[in-house]
């Protein structure tokens, strides 16, 4: 089964609490804090595997969760960090999260790796805050809560050269014809419903690969048919190998056919009609591909490469031109920062640190950092009271507060924490 695209949810590792202990022991005077740091949060890493050629796997098993972080103990033990959760993936995997539509990651190479979700850090024991003003703190942090990703993992072929046209213009003939593809072959339309890779070797020796795509229609960029499932691996090659039926055994004419796949490939992406094309007129050993092909060559400007995929008639010399194109053509990466901000369907704008709203009589309190501070912290002593009070001032969000109206004795909220408002 062929899998090139799944949603899976991604819960890094909690980092470990930091523990509040204090150094008791027998002859020791002034023992001190000893309460030492957990562990960090183990990420979730994505690995390229070049074994794996689909993402069945994930399919599959839909969420992943990493392990946490130990804790901290007494005596400055300080807890273990979690071991990464690696998940394999094939080369050409592109990841993008959901949320924002940014692209997270484009792996290509044997054991690429990126950091999909951060594991959380490991939070500080009473050992780690020790100054000179305060020499014994009676607090501690808790682990910091780790990463969660929704994210859209998409499977996009790495071929040198893709094949595109419409349905049962004889794409997965050629590959047979030219490799050692066996695509399913049939005198209907979708008959390949998956892509095939090939690897194809011109009579020079030179080799490169080729990818066979479904059949596209009229509105494929939009949903129709199944070419907005596999447009996506157009983008990954290097040249775009325009099949046309010269026989127009359908009923269709060839030119039309030629025009409505480059709009679909322009609709798709613009930055695909800028890829080197080369035109491979098929079924000339069908009654009136001649006359087309003459007609055809009379509303184009570019040269007309014409072959019998059947018979292997003209395969050797569009195979050396291929080969010709891909000498001159850099492989180049699939997303940079230019083009990975024209993936993004918006941009971040600034969050604020917080922000303040009221529900009632009460006034909620929310954003990323506080929320994170608010997790982090341990409320069982006063001074853990008194350090998140003043973290909380620090953001502004007492005089936040102030200009909202707020009063001693009104009830403030964070997450499913509520406390009283004391000026």
């Amino acid at each position: 089964m062929f899998i090139d695209e799944v949603i899976v949810e991604l819960q890094a590792g909690n980092g470990g609490n930091g523990c509040m202990a204090f150094r008791r022991e027998k002859y020791v005077e002034m023992g001190g804090p000893f309460g030492g740091n957990g562990g960090r949060g183990a990420n979730i890493v994505f690995e390229v595997d070049e074994g794996l050629n689909t993402l069945i796997d994930l399919r599959y098993k839909k969420k992943y969760k990493a392990s946490n972080g130990e804790h901290g103990e007494g005596k400055g033990m300080h807890g273990k960090n979690a071991k990464d959760l690696i998940i394999k993936v094939p080369p050409g995997t592109v990841v993008t999260d959901i949320e924002t539509n940014m692209v997270v990651a484009d792996l290509t190479k044997q054991g690429e790796q990126a950091v999909i979700a951060t594991g959380g850090r490991g939070g500080r024991g009473n050992m780690a805050f020790v100054t000179k003003h305060n020499t014994a703190p009676a607090f501690c942090e808790n682990g910091e809560p780790g990463e969660f990703r929704k994210v859209k993992v998409e499977l996009k072929l790495l071929a040198d050269v893709g094949l595109v046209g419409m349905p049962s213009v004889g794409k997965s003939t050629l590959i047979s014809a030219i490799s050692a593809s066996k695509p399913k072959i049939a005198a209907y339309h979708f008959t390949t419903l998956h892509p095939n890779l090939g690897v194809v070797r011109a009579n020079d020796g030179r080799s490169f690969v080729v990818a066979d795509l479904p059949g596209l229609i009229e509105g494929a960029s939009l949903g129709e048919g199944l070419g907005d499932k596999f447009l996506k691996h157009i983008e990954r090659t290097r040249v775009i190998a325009h099949i046309v039926d010269m026989s127009g055994f359908e009923g269709r004419d060839p030119y039309e056919d030629y025009i409505k796949i480059n709009h679909e490939l322009e609709q798709f992406n613009v930055n695909l009609l800028k890829k080197p094309q080369i035109i491979i007129a098929n079924k000339m050993d069908l009654p009136g591909a001649v006359e087309n092909l003459i007609n055809f060559r009379k509303k184009v400007d570019k040269e007309v490469y014409s072959i019998s995929a059947m018979n292997h008639d003209g395969l050797d010399k569009v195979l050396i031109e291929l080969a010709n194109m891909l000498d001159t053509i850099k492989k180049e990466p699939l997303y940079n920062e230019e083009n990975i901000e024209s993936h993004v369907l918006y941009k971040f704008k600034k969050e604020q640190p917080f922000t303040i709203y009221k529900d009632g009589d009460v006034f909620v309190v929310r954003g990323d950092e506080i929320e994170r501070i608010y997790r982090m912290t341990w409320f069982v002593t006063d001074e853990a009271f008194r350090r998140f009070s003043n973290k909380l001032r620090k953001l502004g969000i007492d005089d936040k507060l102030k200009e909202m109206g707020i009063k001693s004795g009104d009830t403030v909220r964070i997450l499913d924490y509520e406390f009283e408002y004391q000026e």
